[in-house]
């Protein structure tokens, strides 16, 4: 009995994190459509693309309902890079995103050579913290292009995920965990820019 509670309640959390998901991710689709968010092609494509596949490592090593959230977010999130190159947003893309692109599509054959999906985790969580340099660097200049919302709802989303997993390891802890740390620390940024682009 307690098994089977203790399952049901990682998944109500796994079912939460996934509302959540699309909670913070309806708004900020919407603006898009609008005109009023702009976002970065590229930042997302690296997004969508290694938070799939660090979807899959979790999947691969019993992350269970925690693991849920992060594969809707993945495939949302390519949608998102796909409306962003549509719409012109920020298409702006140099050298230096090509190189942890590539790294990025590389983590699946060094999973497969090692046979351990925690080095894939490792190289895709850095790539994603690096794709999101360009998202910093753009909204520490244009604070009020970004829905602040969202990444809001998306550290919360984070930390249910990592509440929600079914098996604690690096694996399946590191990428939630990272990111949603990544994803405070550009709140407080954009929120201090804001405060002192008004106060001036």
């Amino acid at each position: 009995m307690l098994d089977f509670s203790f399952a049901y309640t990682k998944e109500a959390l796994g079912l939460f994190a996934i509302a959540l998901t699309i909670l913070a991710f309806f708004p900020y689709i919407r603006s898009i459509h609008k005109g009023e968010t702009k976002p970065h092609m590229f930042s997302w494509i690296l997004w969508g693309a290694t938070t799939f596949i660090v979807f899959l490592a979790q999947y691969s090593d019993q992350g269970g309902a925690g693991a849920w959230p992060i594969g809707v977010s993945g495939i949302i999130t390519l949608y998102v890079a796909a409306l962003a190159y549509v719409k012109k947003s920020d298409i702006s893309i140099t050298k230096t995103d090509w190189v942890f692109f590539a790294i990025g599509v590389w983590s699946i054959p060094l999973w497969y050579f090692t046979s351990d999906p925690l080095w894939a985790v490792v190289v895709l969580t850095f790539i994603d913290l690096v794709g999101f340099i360009p998202t910093f660097k753009k909204s520490y200049s244009r604070p009020f292009d970004e829905q602040l919302g969202f990444f809001v709802l998306m550290t919360v989303r984070n930390f249910i995920s990592i509440a929600a997993l079914q098996n604690y390891s690096m694996t399946t802890v590191l990428f939630p965990a990272a990111v949603g740390v990544a994803a405070l620390v550009f709140v407080l940024m954009v929120i201090i820019q804001r405060r002192r682009l008004q106060s001036h």
